[in-house]
This record gives C-alpha cells, sequence and structure tokens, in this order.
C-alpha cells in the first residue's frame, strides 16, 4: 500500500475525490443509496408539509419526528448485536423491504383523501422500528465494500451521496407537492426503495463471518457498552453527535413552519430551505472527500463544531428569503462536516469484533436523540416562536462546543 508523503494530505485532490468508486460493490452502493435517499427527502419533505397542513401546528411536527425518533431508543442497540450476529446485507434487505411497503401505505391513504395526522404518526414510528435495524447494519456495511484505506473516502462519498439526495430531493417534493399533491412524492418513495434493493442483491461481498462469542444477546450488548465506556474519544464523539442532534439539527422540525410563518412562504419555499441545506451539505462532504488521507479530521472536527452553531444563530436573525438560503448553506456545510468526520473517527477507532455495536450506539446518537430535539423545539416553538428557539438551540450547542475544546483537547488531535 503505498502512502502519500504527509506535506500532501491538506492539498485537494480531484483524483482523490472518488477513490472509493473504483470498487464494484461500493459503485452499486452507491447509486442504489442515491435513487433510495432521493425518494426518501421527497417524503420526508412532503410529509413534513402536509403534517402542518392538517394541524397547522408546529407541536405536531415534533410529535411526528418523536413517533419515528421511538422505535430506536428501544430497538437500535439491540439492531448493533444484529449486525454483529447475522449478515448486514440480509438486514438490510428485510428493513427496506419493510420501509417500501410502508410509503406505499401512506401514499395509499393520501391518495384516497383519508389521511389523518394520526395515520403519520402510526406510519413513522413503524417506519422508525424498520430504521431502528436498518441504521447499524448500513453504517457497519461501508467497511465490506472497500479496502481500509479508502474507507474515510468512502464515508466522505456517503455523506455525498446523502446530501446530493438531501440537495434535489426536497426541491423536487417541493415542486411535486404544488404541482401534483404530497401523495405522489409518497409513491415515488416506496419504488425508490427498489434502487437499494437491487444493489444489495447484485453485490459479491466479502463479509466478515458473524460474531461467535458464546455470550447471550444480553452478554454481548453489555459488552458493547462497557467497551464504549472505557474508550474516552468513543465517548466524547458520540456525545458530541447526542448534543448536535437534541439541541443543534433539531431546528430541521421547525422548517415547514420557518417557509410559512417567517419567510411568508408555501411548500416550495419549503422545499427550496430544506434543499439548500443539502447542497451547503453537498459541498462540504465533497470538500472532506477531495482531502484525501489527511491527517487533521480532528480539528477540522472542533472548528466545524464552533461554525454550526454560529451560523445557525445569524440564520435567527434573517428574514429575506435569499439570505436565508444562503446562510442556511453554510449550516448545511458545517453540519456535514461535524457528522462525517465523527462517523470516520468512530470507525477507525472500532474493532471489526465490535463494529456493528458501537456503529449501533453512534446511531442511536441521532437517530434516538434528534426526535427529542424535534419534540422539544417544536413544543418550544408553539410557545415562544420559531426564532427564539433556534438561537437556544445554537447557544446550547456552541457552550458544549467551548467546553469539549477545553476539558477534552485531546479530541482536536485525532487524526
Amino acid at each position: 500500500m503505498s502512502i502519500e508523503p504527509r506535506e500532501q494530505y491538506w492539498r485537494v485532490s480531484v483524483g482523490r475525490t472518488f477513490a472509493a468508486l473504483r470498487y464494484r460493490n461500493y459503485r452499486l452502493w452507491f447509486v442504489g443509496q442515491l435513487i433510495s435517499l432521493l425518494g426518501t427527502w421527497m417524503q420526508i419533505t412532503a410529509q413534513g408539509f402536509l403534517v402542518f397542513e392538517l394541524t397547522q401546528s408546529t407541536a405536531y411536527l415534533g410529535y411526528v419526528a418523536f413517533a419515528a425518533g421511538i422505535p430506536p431508543w428501544i430497538f437500535m442497540l439491540y439492531g448493533g448485536v444484529v449486525a454483529d450476529r447475522v449478515s448486514k446485507r440480509t438486514v438490510m434487505m428485510v428493513t427496506q423491504a419493510c420501509m417500501m411497503v410502508l410509503a406505499g401505505i401512506l401514499a395509499v391513504i393520501t391518495f384516497l383523501g383519508v389521511v389523518q395526522g394520526w395515520h403519520i404518526i402510526l406510519l413513522a414510528f413503524l417506519t422508525g422500528i424498520a430504521g431502528a435495524f436498518d441504521a447499524p447494519a448500513r453504517q457497519a456495511l461501508v467497511v465490506d465494500l472497500v479496502d481500509r484505506e479508502d474507507l474515510s473516502n468512502a464515508i466522505a462519498l456517503n455523506s455525498t451521496l446523502f446530501n446530493s439526495a438531501t440537495a434535489l430531493g426536497p426541491a423536487a417534493a417541493g415542486l411535486i407537492y404544488a404541482w401534483a399533491g404530497p401523495g405522489w412524492c409518497f409513491v415515488t418513495n416506496s419504488a425508490s426503495y427498489l434502487g437499494i434493493l437491487v444493489a444489495l442483491a447484485l453485490m459479491r461481498l466479502r463479509e466478515a463471518p458473524p460474531l461467535r462469542t458464546g455470550q447471550t444477546v444480553g452478554g454481548e450488548f453489555r459488552e458493547g457498552l462497557r467497551y464504549v465506556y472505557s474508550q474516552q474519544n468513543l465517548r466524547m464523539l458520540i456525545g458530541l453527535m447526542v448534543v448536535m442532534s437534541l439541541f443543534g439539527m433539531s431546528f430541521a422540525t421547525l422548517i415547514p413552519a420557518w417557509a410559512v410563518n417567517i419567510l411568508g412562504g408555501d411548500a416550495t419555499t419549503n422545499g427550496f430551505m430544506q434543499s439548500a441545506r443539502g447542497l451547503g451539505a453537498l459541498g462540504g462532504a465533497l470538500l472532506i472527500a477531495s482531502l484525501g488521507r489527511f491527517a487533521f479530521k480532528g480539528r477540522l472536527l472542533t472548528l466545524a463544531s464552533f461554525l454550526f452553531p454560529v451560523t445557525l444563530l445569524v440564520f435567527s436573525t434573517i428574514r429575506w428569503e435569499p439570505l436565508s438560503l444562503t446562510v442556511l448553506a453554510l449550516v448545511g456545510v458545517a453540519q456535514i462536516i461535524v457528522m462525517n468526520l465523527s462517523t470516520t473517527l468512530i470507525q477507525i477507532l472500532s474493532p471489526d469484533a465490535m463494529r456493528g455495536r458501537v456503529m449501533g450506539m453512534y446511531s442511536l446518537s441521532f437517530f434516538g436523540f434528534m426526535p427529542l430535539g424535534g419534540l422539544l423545539a417544536g413544543s418550544l416553538a408553539e410557545h415562544i416562536g420559531e426564532p427564539i428557539t433556534v438561537v437556544l438551540g445554537g447557544a446550547a450547542m456552541l457552550l458544549f462546543a467551548i467546553w469539549l475544546r477545553l476539558c477534552i483537547p485531546g479530541l482536536s488531535r485525532l487524526s
């Protein structure tokens, strides 16, 4: 394996940006995930605006987010154990098929004109159950798709495809919603799951053999918890994601209400706001991918952990749509740098035998806490308004970033 000279680590390289796409399995994964995620973001955007139209309540937006967030608390850590014990591809094919059916049900009841808020809450809960088993397997599968030296590039490209979908899906959903109604967004999402199902079926994988420790599921679960607790860097990286999910990213729950109440817009405005954040995140992910095997991941993560709340605070003060979209793009850049580098460092720090369980805990840090943050943000916005709610979240995130820099300086030295 050739190692690039250390002085080259910091340089942006277009040639290094797409290194993981040299692998056939990763190419299948990339295309399948992109198709599926485009549909997912169309549904997320249309579902949020439909809920707001049906209820005219920011609190109800939080209820839907909270319903989706209950299953990770119940099942996701167990899902991490399952990812270590069972073929990750098999787990994903089952969970993706379940989510395809649930999206189809939402499309049908929307077309029939009988959809109500509680239907969306119930379907969000059921989708959350599937997602609780899907996320650890999906995160842990990446290491089986590329050689280890290209793992960080693959993770960066995962963020790129996620945010390409974040940029394109909401804008498409806003236009389709305005022209044809939300049902077509939901049926498109249901069909899009075929992309990842076909990709998984076509892969030729050499997965690590399933874990055989002789322990019970409960014993393996406790072993994973003890391991993460014993590793300070893992604890702090997961803690950073908990705080970011609870106080930072919860502002996304308010975007449908922000589009209407603050900017005086409609479904199209909602889609453009979601897409602006996604475009910024896409740019941030491409930047990280282009850096290659750079040796200052901890320092860049620390910088982004400050940049994210600062841009969020600036966004809270703006009432002009073009400038709001511009600042939202910067929010997206900082957000994806934090998430991408946290994921990369956790993958690097995790031993293979523990990867599913560690990624289960990491996945819980945003799939579990982000809905709690959404519920908190929605309830606060109902009483004190959307702008002050965003200010409070940004301030909490900024205080944690300051504490992390002062009290855990070793985190910034990770490479």
